[in-house]
């Protein structure tokens, strides 16, 4: 099954909630400020969901955005990161936002990184042993991609 033919949308209901970090709380303060949340289903059922939101809560980073994108493990591997990433950059280039930032859990993730670097992201950093799950220390890895014009011109 490609990804051709799985809608894509943006919401305002919840999206997985058993295994989404979100509560709807913070689902609702991310689409009060105008940030995209998008979700992949298929027959009712989601398959995954991705959203942008405030890289840092200063004024100056207000052009930069973190992403998050989740797929349900029973639909890996069939395009559907690679489609909610894509609709992901054009509704944050389409909102004015000009660098997105990749904060990734664990540098064993290459599924995650991989899906990052196809779609344009560079890796800029890496930060050794900062969390501590499963029984064992993980690295976050960095990356960041340009939107629009990214850093080439004023906003």
């Amino acid at each position: 099954m490609g990804a051709g033919n799985i809608p894509i949308g943006n919401t305002r209901q919840p999206a997985m909630p058993e295994s989404r970090p979100q509560s709807d709380r913070s689902q609702q303060a991310l689409l009060d400020r105008c940030f995209p949340y998008l979700v992949a289903e298929r027959d009712g059922a989601v398959l995954g969901y991705a959203y942008a939101g405030p890289y840092r809560a200063r004024p100056a980073y207000r052009f930069s955005v973190e992403n998050s994108i989740y797929v349900a493990a029973n639909a890996q591997r069939r395009g559907i990161g690679r489609a909610l990433m894509e609709r992901l950059i054009a509704e944050s280039e389409a909102r004015g936002y000009r660098l997105m930032i990749a904060v990734i859990g664990d540098s064993a993730q290459m599924p995650s990184i991989e899906l990052h670097r196809a779609a344009g992201f560079r890796l800029v950093g890496a930060l050794e042993g900062v969390g501590y799950k499963f029984g064992r220390w993980l690295d976050t890895v960095l990356m960041q991609r340009a939107l629009g014009k990214g850093m080439s011109a004023p906003p």
